[in-house]
């Protein structure tokens, strides 16, 4: 009798292992919106300064001047980050059926990373400026800072559950959700609850490729800073040169809509260019790194009350410890009873 054998079904191949998506990432605290997007860009930033500070200390710089200059360059980089978006994706925006207004929902994501760099660059030339600090040694030391908040950042975007690549059947796979407004029932992908855990689609995660990617590059600084003494802006032009190798492949990964030129999308271009240019500027910038003392800058309003507070005290102090220690000048000729002075000298003096 001959064997039977039973066919094998494909869900006997079927992927080990997932990465699920949140289920949401937007809760309510009463009627304040808590959004994950936003608490990882923040994360971010805070994580950028504290460390750029320590590493701006490190290089002879005074402490809190990578906090002073972040007042200037932080707000002038979500501007610039918020116009590459609406720039490079405007039908978003201005397209058939869409409302303008949505630029100004900058907690529903968008924000272009070289837009950011861009105008974040021009409000730190402002801050250094002020500061008087030279901007490529600032740019030095804040650069790891920098692309450690756009690794944080990328998990804003898988609460957000966007900016994937196209499907796959690695085991690393990314699950989407299907997520809708939980009071209209309308479809909601960025703001929206998850139905439930059935994916209408497993794709690459492409926010998790560009994370871990944003995490060697931050190796790779810090090592070739230690080892090379890099100065005068080559460290940032390494991190440039170093996220833009990584973003170019993993551009071509994602399958979202995005503005294309000779159907090739148009931040491939722009890592590329970018690319070339950090790679010119790490070749042709030569030298040691900055004198430390090229890094105090100008003495920050709260050094100079403390300078003078310290100063009056130590003048006080000193005048407190004369006066103890020493008679006043009117008392040493002073006559006090009792003393040897002969009988009548004080008629004779008021005559």
């Amino acid at each position: 009798m001959e064997a039977v054998t039973a066919p094998v079904s494909t869900s006997a191949t079927a992927v080990l292992a997932n990465i699920p998506s949140p289920d949401r990432g937007v809760w309510f605290l009463g009627p304040i919106p808590i959004r994950a997007y936003a608490l990882c860009i923040i994360a971010g930033i805070v994580v950028a300064i504290l460390w750029g500070d320590r590493r701006w200390v490190a290089r002879g710089g005074r402490k809190g001047t990578v906090t002073d200059i972040a007042v200037f360059a932080v707000p002038f980089g979500l501007v610039g980050g918020r116009l590459y978006h609406v720039a490079t994706d405007w039908y978003r925006y201005f397209g058939p059926g869409e409302n303008p207004l949505d630029i100004f929902k900058v907690w529903e994501g968008g924000l272009g990373i070289w837009g950011a760099v861009a105008l974040g660059a021009v409000g730190a030339w402002i801050g250094c400026r002020r500061y008087g600090v030279p901007l490529p040694a600032f740019a030095d030391a804040v650069a790891p800072g920098i692309i450690l908040a756009q690794a944080i950042g990328r998990l804003g975007n898988w609460f957000n559950q966007e900016l994937y690549g196209g499907p796959t059947t690695l085991p690393w796979g990314l699950e989407i959700y299907e997520r809708v407004n939980p009071e209209t029932g309308a479809l909601a992908p960025v703001t929206g609850v998850a139905v439930d855990h059935t994916p209408i689609a497993v794709v690459h995660p492409t926010f998790l490729y560009e994370l871990l990617w944003n995490l060697l590059v931050v190796v790779l600084l810090v090592w070739a800073d230690r080892r090379f003494r890099m100065g005068h802006g080559r460290v940032f032009a390494l991190y440039v040169a170093g996220y833009t190798a990584g973003r170019v492949w993993i551009e071509m990964l994602r399958t979202d809509p995005a503005t294309e030129i000779l159907g090739v999308r148009i931040n491939v271009y722009t890592s590329i260019v970018i690319f070339a240019l950090a790679v010119l500027y790490l070749v042709l910038v030569r030298g040691k790194r900055e004198d430390p003392t090229a890094l105090r800058g100008k003495p920050r309003p709260e050094d100079d009350d403390d300078a003078s507070v310290d100063g009056k005290a130590g003048t006080d102090a000193a005048t407190h410890s004369g006066a103890e220690g020493e008679p006043e000048a009117h008392d040493e000729g002073r006559e006090h009873p009792g003393s040897n002075s002969e009988p009548g000298s004080e008629s004779r003096e008021k005559s």
